[in-house]
């Protein structure tokens, strides 16, 4: 008897949906023709509908390698909008939640993609009337004088009013000290967070350390921020990803070789000291860089003919070479978009 009702829990067990949001990472050759099913399969299996929204977000989370305390968060905040809805349908009480949220992580793990991302699902789920993003960083928001700072960043609270306000590197603020102007923009921020409470969504983003000693600047700051997402390094295989994926965005191929080549200049790139590595925008700035030099080299085999289909998308070994230091932290991602 106890054998016949421990079988029946396992079997109960297994058919409950897991709790876990579960990425699938798909070969180039298997991506094409498994992407719709696996959107579906994860649909069904947590119950979650195969179109509309959330359908949308699901594929973005799905082409971000990695993150999945991110994406698992994300879910919590979109349930937690979509219960509220049903409990308003219902007649009951829902009380209003605080979104704020503190972003650590080093650069290129995708900050900015995921800001970007909860913009829309406040947008869509009716929490902001706009889900725009305004990015910002201490140069737009502190002043040259005194009440120059306030202004500035009434200013861009105004023009991120409907949406989110993401404020990259935002321990800088405090690093001035008592006398510096960066902490009236601190200041600034704390009460427009009260005076237009649910109008807005301010995220806070920087490296792990130094953000969680700017919220100790403040007592009252760690309170207003309820949501915190860590971003952890990519590791090398999941780097390696991203930039097969951002290759194959662009028509090119990384060959067997140069994808080894690549391996090992990022794993030369995390071990160097003296800079935190930029994770995804480090491969980013390595396969521009290798698209140039394979265009000079297919010039130079190639001067007065057209290159085969297969040399103009090959990206090969030899076009993989290594970034200066200052190279590795500028510009903007495309497409996979990791800031």
């Amino acid at each position: 008897m106890n054998a016949r009702a421990q079988g029946e829990r396992d079997s109960a067990a297994a058919a409950r949906p897991a709790r876990q949001i579960n990425v699938v990472l798909r070969s180039q050759d298997a991506a094409s023709g498994a992407a719709a099913s696996g959107s579906e399969a994860l649909a069904a299996g947590r119950g979650l509908p195969s179109s509309g929204p959330w359908a949308l977000w699901q594929q973005e989370l799905e082409r971000m390698v990695g993150l999945d305390n991110v994406k698992e968060l994300v879910y919590e905040i979109y349930a937690l909008l979509q219960i509220a809805q049903y409990r308003g349908d219902a007649g009951l009480h829902s009380q209003a939640h605080v979104y704020h949220m503190i972003f650590r992580g080093n650069p290129g793990t995708g900050k900015t993609t995921v800001a970007r991302l909860l913009a829309k699902l406040f947008q869509s789920m009716g929490l902001l009337s706009k889900g725009h993003l305004v990015e910002v960083e201490r140069a737009d928001l502190v002043g040259e004088y005194i009440g120059h700072t306030a202004q500035k960043t009434r200013d861009l609270v105004k023009k991120a009013l409907g949406g989110v306000l993401f404020v990259d590197e935002a321990y800088s603020l405090a690093r001035g000290g008592e006398k510096d102007f960066g902490k009236e923009a601190i200041d600034t921020l704390v009460k427009a967070m009260e005076d237009h409470r649910n109008q807005f969504v301010l995220i806070l983003a920087g490296y792990p350390l130094e953000i969680d000693m700017f919220m100790m600047t403040n007592p009252g700051l760690p309170s207003r921020f309820p949501i915190q997402m860590d971003f952890p390094d990519f590791t090398v295989d999941q780097l390696l990803q991203i930039a097969e994926g951002m290759a194959r965005e662009r028509d090119y191929v990384l060959m067997p070789q140069a994808v080894a080549k690549l391996k090992q200049n990022v794993l030369q790139e995390k071990e160097a000291a003296g800079h935190p590595f930029s994770n995804a925008r480090y491969v980013r700035n390595m396969l521009e860089r290798a698209i140039r030099n394979q265009a000079v080299r297919l010039l130079q085999q190639y001067p007065s003919a057209s290159p085969s289909r297969q040399e103009l998308v090959g990206i090969r070994p030899e076009d993989l070479k290594p970034l200066p230091a200052a190279g590795t932290q500028a510009g903007p991602a495309f497409g996979w978009g990791f800031n």
